[in-house]
């Protein structure tokens, strides 16, 4: 198989949807000149040779940050930046953006789960206080 620079740069990074990192994986393993390519691509990045490109996938340019992503699960964002963002995570496949999404709605489900069992408690611990008049 062969793959393009950017495809291994975007290996490199994590940045591809996860069948395509198994495939470059399993023909890394098998494959001693797709090796050395992953190594002087890793090697002449640490170098400090980077294009504008190196310096926008590397500093997440394009990401939206953990508060926006927040903010977006909870529909608060104008239409065109929840458009963004939704591109971002489903049609550009950033799994970065998408853990941190995930990561975020479990903690929501946890911090609303604990809501719950507070108001229950509180409502079992003063019901012998109500009255009704």
């Amino acid at each position: 198989m062969t793959f393009t620079d950017i495809e291994l740069e975007a290996y490199l990074d994590e940045a591809l949807p996860g069948d395509e990192m198994a495939r470059i994986e399993a023909a890394a393993r098998s494959s001693a000149e797709l090796s050395r390519r992953l190594a002087g691509i890793h090697a002449r990045r640490d170098g400090g040779s980077h294009s504008l490109g190196d310096v926008w996938r590397r500093h997440r340019l394009t990401c939206p940050t953990r508060s926006e992503l927040g903010s977006f699960l909870l529909g608060v964002l104008s239409k065109d930046h929840a458009a963004y963002i939704a591109f971002h995570l489903d049609e550009a496949g950033c799994r970065y953006c998408q853990a941190n999404r995930d990561d975020l709605k479990r903690q929501q489900a946890e911090h609303s789960e604990a809501g719950q069992r507070r108001r229950r408690k509180y409502f079992e611990s003063s019901a012998g206080y109500l009255r009704r008049p």
